[in-house]
């Protein structure tokens, strides 16, 4: 007799779903299985795919790992030092208990404006114990890849949570929002970018903020990570705000009865979250625009200029597999938000093809794909590098408007990337066998058993559908970011020699004076210094005379004359005018000496120097000129 097995039920949580601005709430089962784990304990899918996420991150910053105190980003070491500088900003803003939305240990005697700048105060606050134990080299590598690790990790669990059933579907759609090209190029000295780890849950609590009986906590939620963000990037929450919008509108376009069910509570939500995060951010925010070395626009509104070039997004981007550095000539050295190759464009479109009829989130995500596409055009369209005649929508755009006058058009393709991360997620699970899915999911109905002829479709349909979409994402896997070696600082700067030259009130000035165009290897002489001494110059954004932000401090006479020899290799002829300028700036910096070090234009620099200030004394491994008996 055949032997007859004891049936085991097994009790699986059943959510009530509430009406809510949720595209995965309120869409038809036959659209989307809306989902919730009856247990709390994560299963081994999600630590395998935070396992898989971390090693990523660590491969990605390969590079800098090799020599983590001698390198830097070779794509955008200036802007590698100054978060590398932001990290001991952190770390001496809290061992000295200072303000930290003003420092003047760059830009002496004006200070900075940390809040008009990128300053990644919600990251390098909280680990400035480690950046003290660790040194900022090794804490700007370690977070560059816990961030992109964690944004991933966040992106999992959204859609692992909240869209899909296939735990493998979510780990391809996480990996592809944390790991996405214009993510990984951002990474190359702007970890800002890549700090997109609280973005998938402010998107989750936004569109659950008309569930019955929760508005005010999720309002309170939402506040909270609203307010967190500005202290991370206030430009990454200003484009998924409107992201968020554009979801909402077609949301409440294509179910117009439920949104009106729901607006009610969805406007309290809302309320809620803005005046919370309001409170806890007035007062940085009103020190960011109107506290001292705060600034209206951005040079003019010249970065209205860099817009996406259309052969961009089916172009391999330069640190994957299929990308190549020579690309970079012909299309530009903008942004690559939309370098997504011509597979991943073609797999794309087939996909909102196939799904935008029967799921709603497809429908959205394709409304988004369209609006942030055009958006990211800029004002010319351009083709293959080349600027056309045709205007883009940015061209009706008033240079000078709040706040848009700052923005970058290419990085609203950001939204574009996310929205592609979300598709291939959906197009994954939709490829995925029907059922109750592992990890004690509520089943699908998906309406009747299939037929013979539904079923072999199916069986070849899903084979092909995978190979497809790995086809299209393999070659955009990220190769390990570019790093260049740095001069090393001398040992003069990191064994505190300076310290007997350097009395509190005074500023050390080293040559060359750091700014966004030279200076890089003296820029770094603050960050290993711990910023215990303040210097002027440097690289930041900053007011000029007519109030206009701009890169770096303006020029000084001599700041100005030592560019030009640098520049030229040669001294020009010096004049009593000169010497009486530099004694004039080295007052208005309150300088109390002038260090030179090891620089390929030495011989020169210390020509221009001597000729300028006297002869320097040979202290340790620097040239120095002790100027307090000059200034007074």
């Amino acid at each position: 007799m055949p032997r007859i097995r004891p049936v085991r039920w097994r009790v699986v949580a059943v959510p009530v779903v509430e009406p809510s601005l949720s595209p995965v709430a309120d869409t038809d089962p036959t659209e989307v299985g809306p989902t919730r784990r009856a247990r709390r304990r994560p299963a081994r899918a999600d630590v395998l795919a935070l396992g898989a996420y971390v090693v990523l991150g660590v491969f990605v910053c390969l590079h800098y790992w090799g020599d983590v105190q001698g390198r830097v980003s070779s794509h955008l070491p200036t802007d590698h030092s100054w978060f590398e500088w932001l990290f001991t900003h952190g770390a001496y803003s809290v061992r000295h208990l200072e303000n930290p939305l003003f420092t003047t240990r760059q830009n002496a005697p004006l200070g900075v404006n940390m809040m008009a700048n990128t300053s990644l105060l919600g990251v390098t606050l909280p680990l400035a114990p480690l950046t003290m134990l660790l040194g900022p080299q090794v804490m700007y590598a370690l977070y560059l890849g816990g961030a992109l690790a964690a944004t991933a990790a966040t992106s999992y669990w959204m859609l692992s949570r909240h869209l899909v059933r296939s735990r493998a579907a979510a780990f391809l759609g996480g990996a592809f929002l944390g790991f996405a090209p214009g993510v990984v190029h951002h990474a190359n000295g702007q970890p800002n970018f890549v700090s997109n780890f609280l973005l998938p849950l402010i998107v989750v609590r936004v569109l659950r903020l008309g569930e019955a009986g929760r508005w005010r906590r999720n309002g309170v939620v939402l506040g909270l990570l609203v307010a967190y963000q500005i202290f991370i990037n206030e430009e990454m929450l200003l484009l998924t705000a409107l992201a968020c919008l554009v979801v909402v509108l077609a949301y409440a376009v294509q179910r117009p009865a439920a949104a009106r069910a729901v607006a009610g509570r969805f406007a309290a939500g809302l309320g809620v979250a803005g005046g919370l995060a309001l409170l806890l951010t007035a007062y940085p925010i009103w020190f960011q625009f109107n506290g001292p070395q705060s600034y209206r626009g951005l040079q003019g509104g010249v970065f209205h200029n860099w817009g996406e070039d259309l052969a961009a997004f089916v172009t391999f981007p330069r640190d994957t597999l299929a990308g190549d550095p020579a690309v970079e000539q012909t299309i530009g050295l903008t942004e690559q938000n939309t370098w997504f190759g011509w597979p991943l464009v073609l797999v794309a479109v087939v996909a909102l093809v196939l799904l935008v009829r029967r799921s709603l989130v497809a429908r959205i995500l394709a409304v988004l794909t369209v609006v942030f596409s055009v958006a990211a055009l800029g004002p010319r369209i351009r083709l293959n590098g080349e600027e056309t005649t045709v205007n883009g929508p940015w061209h009706y755009i008033p240079d000078d408007l709040p706040l848009v006058e700052m923005m970058m058009p290419t990085r609203l393709a950001l939204v574009v990337t996310a929205a592609v991360g979300v598709l291939l997620a959906l197009a994954w699970d939709a490829l995925s066998p029907a059922g109750r899915p592992a990890g004690g999911l509520v089943p699908v109905q998906r309406g009747g058993e299939p037929g013979r002829a539904e079923t072999a479709v199916r069986r070849w349909r899903r084979p092909v559908g995978y190979a497809a979409i790995a086809l299209a994402v393999l070659p955009l896997f990220p190769r390990p970011l570019p790093a260049q070696p740095v001069d090393p600082p001398p040992h003069f700067i990191t064994a505190g020699g300076w310290r007997p030259y350097v009395p509190a009130g005074r500023t050390l000035v080293p040559v060359p004076i750091p700014s966004n165009v030279h200076g890089l290897p003296t820029l770094r002489w603050s960050v290993l210094a711990g910023q215990e001494f303040p210097i002027p110059g440097g690289y930041f954004i900053g007011p000029n005379e007519r109030g206009e932000g701009v890169f770096g401090a303006p020029n000084r006479p001599t700041s100005s004359l030592i560019y030009s020899t640098m520049d030229s290799g040669t001294v020009p002829a010096l004049t009593d005018e000169n010497r009486r300028q530099a004694i004039e700036d080295l007052r208005w910096w309150r300088a109390s000496v002038v260090v030179l070090g090891a620089h390929p234009d030495e011989t020169v620099l210390r020509e221009l120097m001597t000729g300028l200030l006297g002869p320097p004394q040979r202290v340790d491994d620097v040239w120095l000129w002790d100027v307090r008996p000059l200034v007074g």
